[in-house]
């Protein structure tokens, strides 16, 4: 028998959860700090400002019916904004600007006659290669406007390197923040923001706190939105029952299409909302759930030693224009020498190089590495990685052929102290807003460890004797005469560099204990070590 609610209950139990979800948003507003990170820039707010920004956080959410529904709007676009940035390589914290310039309202118009989620006017939505007519209007549609705007972000900062002038520059246009800056921020990579600093990065500051706070997370969805690419010519009309949704629900969804038809010229993103199942949320426009391990990994699901993938002239691999390193053009370094000798000996600039392969500019470059001569991808061949003690987010983007941005952004992770041994990061799809990083037991990477020769794997595969204990005691490996000494067999992908990561010993060490006359070494080569 069914039980029905009635009208009344249904209003007392909807006021009730908007009173609760009112009270935890005026209770958890968020505090805007001394210091932030944006972009790959590190921010410094003093008191006077940081009154200021804080003032226009507090005025977000003053109203919190208001913020509830923008914080809907938030979680059912920010995704797709995300994944755009990142494919195009513009940093992720960028998608709180489309909150800012239009609330995530479809056909914003502001009073100069800017248009849209990204608010382009006509001219330079076309200059970002958007299609504005009486058919279509692309600045209403969230995946063209977002391509769109990530190329006008990526112009600006092109001529200051710097994502804040960039920023700015999306304001002003291009030339009056050049006035306004001159080359004062240029390649700079911290940034002072005082009372008289410019009012629209203030202002964007206080979105990036107000709408990356957990208290957005809290808003509730009715559904999540899906992408589908169409080729025309066809209407909203045809295709709404092959999506299994109403005409009138793609119109709500596509105001980029006047008359709901879709031409031939290319393929065009719809937009529908597809009822949440309670899988885990993904990456708009994926069919497929993300699904996480639900049992510890094994060792040949983690293996990841055929990384990075090396091809071409492998014997020539030291001069440039030989190899690709993941199917990128690279090099591998014969020497260890500073960034402006192997540069120029590459045929890159300095500037370029250190871009490329994500270097600070007193980083050095190490004997037996790669690198890469080409721009590194913004997702791996590999789905996932799980992170081993002694690696970093820049090893890991370098081993993979992943820019060290869209690593950070999949995994939101912004900073190299929140990694940890265990972790099973995304080099593919983006974790799911709110979800934390899987992380696997200690037990499971040692098998990973085994497996590549850190650990040695005895017969019994439930026995695993690490060659250090946890407190870093040194313990016996089999087959060695030494307490301190392990054979290490060479696998594919491996070079001197990252064997000498392994085990924390220098490759001009690893070459004296074995006797090697150069750098070159070969699958399934012993490889004798002694450990510090």
């Amino acid at each position: 028998m069914k039980h029905k609610i009635s009208p009344l209950f249904r209003s007392i139990f909807s006021f009730a959860l908007l009173f609760f979800y009112t009270s935890l948003v005026l209770a958890q507003v968020p505090q805007v700090p001394s210091q932030l990170r944006f972009a790959d820039l590190t921010i410094k707010i003093n008191e006077q400002a940081r009154r200021e920004i804080q003032s226009d956080v507090d005025a977000l959410y003053r109203n919190p019916t208001y913020f509830k529904v923008k914080a809907e709007r938030v979680n059912l676009y920010l995704p797709i904004v995300e994944r755009e940035l990142i494919n195009a390589g513009v940093p992720a914290d960028f998608k709180y600007l489309v909150i800012q310039e239009s609330s995530l309202i479809a056909d914003a118009v502001s009073t100069s006659n800017a248009v849209g989620f990204w608010q382009f006017k006509q001219g330079t939505a076309e200059e970002v290669s958007l299609r504005v007519d009486g058919q279509i209007d692309e600045r209403k549609n969230i995946v063209a406007s977002s391509q769109g705007a990530a190329r006008y972000l990526k112009k600006n900062n092109a001529s200051f390197d710097n994502w804040m002038c960039a920023l700015v520059a999306y304001q002003m246009g291009l030339g009056g923040a050049r006035s306004y800056f001159g080359t004062t921020y240029n390649g700079k990579k911290t940034v002072e923001v005082d009372r008289n600093f410019h009012w629209y990065f203030k202002k964007f500051l206080a979105h990036k706190i107000a709408f990356e706070a957990p208290t957005v997370m809290l808003a509730s969805n009715t559904g999540i939105l899906e992408e589908v690419q169409v080729q025309g010519p066809t209407s909203l009309k045809e295709l709404a029952p092959r999506i299994g949704v109403t005409e009138a629900h793609l119109k709500e969804y596509n105001k980029w299409t006047a008359k709901g038809n879709i031409p031939d010229d290319r393929p065009y993103s719809v937009l529908y909302l597809r009822e949440d199942t309670g899988r885990p949320r993904q990456t708009v426009a994926q069919n497929q759930a993300i699904d996480y391990p639900s049992s510890p990994i094994t060792t040949a699901q983690a293996k990841k030693n055929d990384y990075p993938k090396i091809t071409g002239n492998t014997g020539q691999a030291t001069q440039p224009n030989q190899i690709k390193v993941n199917n990128i053009e690279g090099v591998k370094a014969a020497s260890t020498t500073t960034l402006d000798n192997f540069s120029e000996k590459v045929g890159i600039k300095e500037a370029k190089f250190r871009r490329i392969n994500d270097l600070g500019k007193t980083d050095k470059i190490e004997e037996g590495q790669y690198y890469y001569t080409k721009a590194k991808k913004t997702k791996a061949d590999a789905e996932t990685h799980i992170v081993l003690p002694g690696e970093t987010l820049w090893s890991i983007s370098q081993m993979y052929g992943i820019k060290l941005s869209a690593l950070k952004s999949k995994n939101r992770i912004n900073d190299e102290r929140e990694l940890k041994a265990g972790m099973i990061l995304n080099l593919r799809d983006f974790l799911p807003r709110g979800e934390a990083i899987p992380v696997v037991p200690a037990t499971e990477y040692r098998k990973i460890l085994a497996n590549e020769g850190i650990y040695n794997n005895p017969s019994n595969s439930n026995n695993i004797t690490p060659t250090k204990s946890e407190n870093n005691t040194s313990v016996s490996p089999p087959n060695t005469k030494s307490p301190n000494r392990i054979l290490h067999t060479v696998e594919a992908g491996e070079n001197l560099f990252r064997i000498g990561q392994k085990y924390g010993v220098s490759v001009d060490e690893i070459k004296k204990w074995n006797n090697l006359p150069d750098n070159n070494i070969k699958v399934g080569q012993k490889l004798i070590i002694n450990k510090p």
